[in-house]
């Protein structure tokens, strides 16, 4: 290879490493939690008797604490983004009512899988 392809394939190469360095990291994952939302949970937080007072639609600090104590109590992790298992405990799970063979579908606490016997022992 000569002298000058040598020199722009290293400009090339530094270009690129220095371009990669300069671009800020985006956050990822969810951010915050949208209004509507933090209503649902507080909502939820309240019928379970883990929040008092009425939905102000912002995760407030008694809100954070009562996601908390939710979490802590089933021995879940405690940190303040609401756990998977704290929002289907509180009913604000997935919604199943689209699926297409809902009585066959593989759902949490589901007994489909229980019924089919081992290969070779039907």
């Amino acid at each position: 290879m000569s002298s000058a392809k040598k020199a722009s394939a290293r400009t090339s190469t530094s270009k690129k490493k220095k371009s990669q360095k300069r671009s800020a990291r985006r956050p990822r994952g969810q951010q915050a939690i949208e209004s509507a939302r933090a209503i649902q949970i507080q909502e939820a937080l309240i019928a379970a008797g883990y929040l008092k007072g009425s939905p102000s639609g912002k995760m407030d600090a008694a809100t954070k604490a009562a996601l908390v104590k939710l979490q802590s109590e089933n021995g879940w992790q405690t940190r303040v983004v609401p756990d998977a298992r704290a929002l289907i405990k509180l009913g604000l799970g997935p919604d199943h009512s689209n699926l297409l063979n809902p009585d066959t579908a593989m759902l949490p606490g589901s007994t489909a899988s229980a019924s089919v016997a081992p290969a070779g022992q039907q």
